[in-house]
């Protein structure tokens, strides 16, 4: 699919410039919808803790606008004058152009990824953001502690305090973050893909023919 598909870096670039999207200096990118329950606040609080000490940070916070959901435009405006005119922080939703193939391009340019939802089933954007390779930071709500191995392909933690140690932890180490994220795509590749719990289910199958 266009979200998860292959991206040739000459793209990556272009979508980068398009957005305003410096690729060569970190990148903390965000995927979630304008929801109470998504706590993007908390998304912007971590980033200004960790730009304290990191101070060419940028955050992308990405998602998807509808036209009929008033709730989501109300709290899109609240996160938006949370934000401030802080200019490395970026706004990339479907309304400025933002579709699938951009998100793909978002995740792939990522440094790591940043999860801050207080309640969360399967987090459908952690696994596609950990099959381009990169760790998540995140915290340990619902289904994310299925997706997100705490020191494995990621790390977990509730509190701001806390997740802002925790990126800038993976922000120093290269090394860390590289190892992490290929535990990422091989945890997704293991788990997550639809073709992986086809076979197994075809063992289970031809174990009781």
């Amino acid at each position: 699919s266009p979200k998860n598909m292959e991206l040739e870096e000459d793209f990556i670039s272009s979508v980068a410039r398009r957005f305003n999207v410096d690729p060569s200096r970190p990148i903390l990118t965000v995927v979630a919808r304008f929801d109470p329950w998504k706590d993007l606040n908390t998304a912007i609080d971590v980033y200004r803790k960790v730009k304290n000490h990191v101070k060419d940070l940028q955050l992308l916070i990405v998602s998807v606008m509808a036209s009929d959901d008033p709730e989501g435009w109300m709290y899109y405006e609240k996160t938006v004058r949370h934000a401030g005119e802080d200019e490395d922080i970026h706004f990339l939703t479907n309304i400025i152009g933002v579709n699938d193939v951009e998100v793909n391009a978002f995740q792939r340019m990522a440094t790591l990824g940043l999860h801050t939802a207080i309640k969360e089933g399967f987090g459908l954007v952690i696994s596609e953001i950990m099959w381009k390779g990169k760790p998540v930071v995140a915290r340990p709500a619902g289904g994310v502690k299925l997706q997100v191995e705490d020191g494995v392909n990621g790390l977990l933690a509730w509190e701001t305090d806390e997740l802002a140690e925790k990126v800038l932890e993976l922000l120093k180490d290269e090394n860390r973050r590289k190892i992490m994220g290929m535990e990422a795509k091989k945890i997704v590749k293991e788990r997550f893909l639809t073709t992986s719990h086809v076979r197994r289910y075809l063992r289970i199958f031809l174990k009781h023919l």
